[in-house]
């Protein structure tokens, strides 16, 4: 038995963006070291994701959504100008790999806790958490459901980025 995703309304998320919208969405990307974090609101039915690289920016003028303690900040108040409530946010945490031989820079780890920060001091509850190791990450969100599916790879490939917005052939 084989399940197949929808495929209308799929988005790719590049690394440094941020996806939100009202409208349903199967939101896909891929993180080694780098974090995404989905946003759902359980009373509206509808979700945010982010996928940033570095952990912080304290440059105003430099600030963008490569950094994480911009990209979750923004999302969270993309959430609440598209009219929800903070009580009613829930947060996964996903990535933050430590590739074999790069433990000497933890950047993985550094993002997964400014994530953690952002949300904690926004007051969203973070419901999920799937993040260290070594192994990448391939995240598919649906906006409607708040349900995330991920697959860990050993190593990242370029097909991993660009070939998640094909059909498969049965």
């Amino acid at each position: 038995m084989s399940i197949e995703l929808p495929n209308d309304n799929r988005y790719h998320l590049q690394p440094g963006y941020i996806y939100c919208s009202p409208t349903q969405a199967m939101v896909h990307t891929v993180v080694g070291s780098c974090v995404s974090v989905c946003v759902w609101d359980r009373h509206l039915k509808y979700g945010a994701m982010n996928h940033f690289l570095y952990p912080s920016i304290d440059d105003p003028n430099r600030a963008t959504p490569i950094y994480g303690n911009v990209a979750t900040a923004e999302m969270v108040r993309m959430m609440q100008e598209s009219g929800s409530a903070i009580e009613d946010l829930v947060a996964q945490i996903l990535g933050g790999a430590c590739p074999k031989g790069n433990q000497e820079n933890p950047v993985g780890l550094q993002n997964v806790a400014v994530a953690r920060q952002v949300l904690t001091r926004k007051g969203v509850e973070i419901i999920s958490v799937d993040t260290g190791g070594t192994m990448g990450r391939k995240v598919v969100f649906d906006t409607n459901s708040g349900h995330v599916m991920t697959l860990k790879v050993h190593r990242i490939r370029e097909a991993d980025w660009s070939n998640m917005d094909s059909t498969p052939n049965t």
